[in-house]
Parts: C-alpha cells; sequence; structure tokens
C-alpha cells in the first residue's frame, strides 16, 4: 500500500475519497438540521456519496481509470448541488472534482 501511494493519483484519490466519508459521516449522523428518526436521506447520500468514494479509493489503487470516471459521474449530481449550499457540505463539490483530477492523472499515467 505504501508504494501505492506514492502515485499522485492514488494518493489524491485516497484522500478525496477518505474526505467525502468523513464529511458524509458528518452529514448523516452530527448535522443539526436533520432529523435521526430518517434513514430514507442518510441512505441516498450514502449510495450517492460514500459508495463512490470507496470505489474511487479501490479504482485508484488498482488503476481502473474507468471506474474513477464512474465514481466522478455517479457523485456529481448531488455534489454539484451541495456545493451551492453554504457551509462546510460544500467540500463535497471539491472532492467530486479531486475524482476528476485523479481520472486525469491516470490518464497521465498511462500515457509515460
Amino acid at each position: 500500500m505504501k508504494r501505492q501511494l506514492r502515485r499522485p493519483a492514488a494518493l489524491l484519490a485516497t484522500i478525496a475519497g477518505t474526505a467525502t466519508i468523513l464529511l458524509w459521516m458528518k452529514l448523516g449522523f452530527f448535522n443539526p438540521y436533520s432529523s435521526s428518526l430518517e434513514t430514507g436521506p442518510l441512505q441516498i447520500t450514502f449510495f450517492t456519496l460514500c459508495v463512490p468514494a470507496v470505489l474511487a479509493i479501490v479504482s485508484a489503487w488498482f488503476r481502473r481509470k474507468a471506474l474513477v470516471l464512474i465514481a466522478f459521474l455517479w457523485s456529481l449530481p448531488i455534489s454539484l448541488y451541495l456545493a451551492m449550499t453554504p457551509g462546510i457540505f460544500a467540500w463535497f463539490g471539491a472532492t467530486s472534482c479531486a475524482y476528476l483530477v485523479t481520472y486525469f492523472l491516470m490518464l497521465a499515467e498511462r500515457q509515460r
């Protein structure tokens, strides 16, 4: 794993994916504006934010550039929505953009 993190694409995907998971935990469990009794929004945000984050991390480690692009496209709609909100959840937009940068870095690695 240490060798994998020397590659900039894998490092960026790991940081962005981890940040997304941590932000999702704050959004789902420590958000004062949501009710803890509703599981619907929690499930929706899990499948639209956390699952693509894990996919981006794993696919960057295994050098699967198409899966990184899928993770970006999968998380893009909700990330754009949250990027327009004031507060900490606007960082979801930055983590989603980091998936796209990871994809371009993987393309550059492939061409070398």
